[in-house]
């Protein structure tokens, strides 16, 4: 398996019990939304589709089908976030942007009561939010967001930026 740039293709979310690389951290609850109702759209679309009345043209049935896949491709971008982590650095990946990091940029990862996931400091003073562990998993957001942690701490933070 080649692995480049921080990705990997790795089965399953992170569990928080395991420190080997690459670990991949995926929302559960907003996937599990985002794809049923992507599945359920194009059925229905696929349905209204062969339902029509015989005086809607063939255009008129694929574009019913047309805006379903569309709106399916909406909700795959809630549900792809994700965060890798391997050895050669981190990969966040938040909808549509994907940003490639190297651990030394990564000064400290924190998930503030409320805010819906966390967000990671980086050494150039900015900050980036990490969809891929949302808040709403509960527990399992806990667990990866402190297997993520553990991860950072060993693999070296970076210094603080001078003032």
């Amino acid at each position: 398996m080649d692995v480049k740039s921080g990705e990997a293709a790795v089965e399953g979310t992170g569990s928080g019990g395991s420190t080997g690389l690459p670990q991949v951290y995926r929302p559960r609850n907003i996937r599990v939304v985002a794809y049923g109702l992507a599945v359920i759209i194009v059925v229905t679309m696929v349905v209204l589709a062969v339902m029509l009345p015989p005086d809607w043209r063939l255009q008129d049935r694929v574009g019913l089908v047309m805006m379903g896949l569309v709106g399916a491709g909406a909700l795959h971008l809630l549900a792809r976030p994700r965060l890798v982590a391997a050895e050669d650095g981190v990969t966040v990946v938040n909808g549509i942007r994907t940003h490639v990091l190297e651990w030394t940029e990564i000064i400290d990862v924190a998930m503030r009561e409320g805010e819906p996931w966390p967000s990671v400091d980086l050494a150039d003073g900015s900050t980036l939010a990490v969809m891929g562990i949302q808040s709403n998993d509960g527990d399992l957001a806990l667990r990866n967001l402190e297997a993520f942690r553990t991860l950072l701490h060993e693999h070296g933070e970076a210094d603080e930026p001078p003032r």
